[in-house]
């Protein structure tokens, strides 16, 4: 028995088998075998139970997103954002730069002295300004930014509220667990995705800096102010690259992390079940779903009132909508039928769609009672209805002439 539970533990830690299918106690399997000499075993436990090889259903998805549990690649948002920024700085960098100068201009000459000294109102001139100036600087940039962040996370998830993200779990205090976390596959390839990602974005990098270094030679003889306004652009463009570089390795990330997502959420043949047990069983969204069927006929019944020939009233309580095509049937149709409200409803659509209304108290209440929307009209009824549509036809024919 201690081997038997020795092999347990190992298959447990390789995931071959989950815990249901050890539903035997040590105890119980010990008493069985002094009984009977044998092992007591359920056979129907290693049934495929385990494999999670179904696509989620909707109630899955909708329980995970509500959980946190959502598609996100953090990598393309980075890049995302950083490139959002060296753009706008590529863009606005000449005016940043002008700004500054013109801080250090004030800096310099705008300050009142006192026997060449610094004066406090001096010093909270430079600084009201500079503060100014920064502001200037970086408003665009983090504008820019803010916004940048803000659609690239809304356009992978939505809009989302969830505070269970912010609870607090035991296993993420537990050492063991974390030890575990840190040697995961997961945090292997995310490993090898970071090292990857260092090493073409800096080659990128290296590559453009390389290339813009020979005009440096060109140089020699050119003012601070170029050199700094080179060397900037340069910088920039290269930014510029790598981020390039990094929305690329994002958009290659999105679909391992779409695979990941996807996998995550895969459920077994036997969760399917019991979730459709689950669903089918409650009664409020059993009664959401007659409803939702209940207002789709209606809808339809509502529709079909125009197409008809006649409606025939009790007149206030009761109205039925008969509809005659010798071609399609081979007797009427009652296209709608309603009680009180139902039936001014559609009292006041056959007036809007100019179907005639015929008035004839225990004909309208036969119908209503007898025949169903879409039900041929029963061989007892032909007489009357006959009378009616034959009534409805002449006015029509007199309407003509």
């Amino acid at each position: 028995m201690k081997l038997k539970y020795f092999f347990r533990k190992i298959l447990l830690k390789l995931g071959k088998i989950r815990n249901e299918f050890f539903v035997l106690s040590y105890r119980d399997c010990k008493s069985h075998q002094k009984s009977t000499g044998r092992i007591k075993a359920n056979l129907q436990l290693f049934a495929d139970n385990g494999d999670k090889t179904e696509k989620a259903t909707p109630r899955k998805r909708s329980k995970a997103r509500e959980e946190g549990q959502v598609l996100q690649s953090r990598e393309m948002n980075s890049a995302i954002v950083l490139l959002s920024a060296f753009v706008t700085l590529r863009i606005f960098g000449q005016h940043m730069y002008e700004e500054i100068l013109k801080c250090f201009k004030v800096a310099i000459t705008l300050y009142p002295t006192k026997d060449g000294l610094f004066t406090i109102d001096g010093l909270l001139d430079v600084y009201s300004e500079t503060l100014l100036t920064f502001f200037k600087i970086a408003a665009p940039v983090l504008l820019v930014v803010l916004i940048a962040g803000v659609v690239s996370s809304y356009a992978q998830v939505g809009f989302l509220f969830t505070t269970k993200t912010l609870a607090m779990k035991l296993n993420r205090i537990n050492p063991l667990q974390g030890f575990k976390r840190i040697f995961s596959p997961k945090s292997l390839v995310e490993l090898l995705k970071s090292i990857i990602k260092i090493a073409i974005v800096i080659y990128i990098g290296y590559a453009y800096i390389k290339g813009e270094a020979r005009n440096v030679l060109n140089m020699m003889d050119v003012d601070v102010i170029s050199i700094a306004s080179f060397l900037g652009s340069t910088i920039t463009n290269a930014a510029i690259r790598m981020c390039m570089a990094l929305l690329v390795i994002g958009v290659a990330d999105y679909g391992y992390q779409w695979w990941e997502y996807e996998k995550s959420l895969r459920m077994s043949k036997q969760e399917i079940k019991e979730e459709n047990k689950e669903v089918e069983g409650n009664p409020e969204i059993k009664s959401k779903i007659r409803q939702k069927q209940r207002q789709m006929s209606m809808r339809r019944m509502l529709q079909d009132i125009p197409k008809a020939d006649v409606v025939i009233t009790n007149p206030t309580h009761y109205a039925v909508a008969v509809k005659y095509d010798p071609e399609k049937a081979d007797a009427p149709i009652v296209v709608a039928k309603g009680q009180d409200y139902i039936a001014l409803r559609i009292k006041e659509i056959a007036k809007e769609n100019r179907v005639e209304i015929v008035e004839n108290k225990p004909l309208a209440r036969t119908l209503y009672s007898t025949v169903e929307i879409g039900g041929k009209i029963p061989p007892e009824l032909y007489q009357a209805v006959a009378e009616v549509l034959a009534f409805v036809y002449s006015l029509k024919e007199k309407i003509r002439k």
